[in-house]
C-alpha cells in the first residue's frame, strides 16, 4: 500500500492546477483509488483497495466557509487555478470563499465532486487524461 510520504513526494511536483492530471495518474500508480480533501483545515483522507485508508494531517488553521454557497465563484476559482495562475493554498481559500467544505476525488471514475457544508453537491468535474 501507499504511504503519506509517497503521496507528499507526488504532491510536491504540483505547482498549479495545470499539473493536476499528471498528479492523478501518479496517485493512481501508487494505488490511491479516491481521496477526500477537507477545505476547513486541509487534511485529506486517502483510500486504496481492500478498505485501506490513511489520513494526512491538517495543513492550516481552520477556515470559515462563505454562505450562501456560490457555484459561479467556484467555477471562476477553478478556471484561474486550472490555467496555472494560483497555487494550491490560494485555490483552497477561494474554494472556502465559494462555500466549498470538501471535495472528493474519485480516481477510479476520474471525477472531482465539490460539496458545501450541508453535503450538497455543488459541482462535478471530469478529470482530464494526461
Amino acid at each position: 500500500m501507499f504511504t503519506i510520504e509517497q503521496i507528499k513526494a507526488t504532491h510536491a511536483k504540483v505547482k498549479s492546477g495545470v499539473d493536476f492530471p499528471a498528479y492523478i495518474q501518479e496517485m493512481k500508480a501508487l494505488g490511491v483509488t479516491a481521496y477526500e480533501h477537507f477545505v476547513s483545515d486541509g487534511h485529506i483522507e486517502y483510500y486504496g483497495v481492500d478498505d485501506f485508508k490513511i489520513t494526512a494531517d491538517a495543513k492550516w488553521p481552520t477556515m470559515d466557509f462563505a454562505e450562501p454557497e456560490s457555484v459561479e465563484k467556484l467555477k471562476q476559482a477553478l478556471s484561474v487555478h486550472q490555467q496555472g495562475q494560483t497555487d494550491y493554498p490560494i485555490f483552497c481559500s477561494w474554494a472556502a470563499e465559494a462555500g466549498v467544505e470538501e471535495w472528493i476525488i474519485n480516481i477510479t471514475g476520474m471525477t472531482c465532486t465539490y460539496y458545501d457544508k450541508k453535503n450538497n453537491e455543488m459541482l462535478v468535474e471530469a478529470i482530464p487524461e494526461v
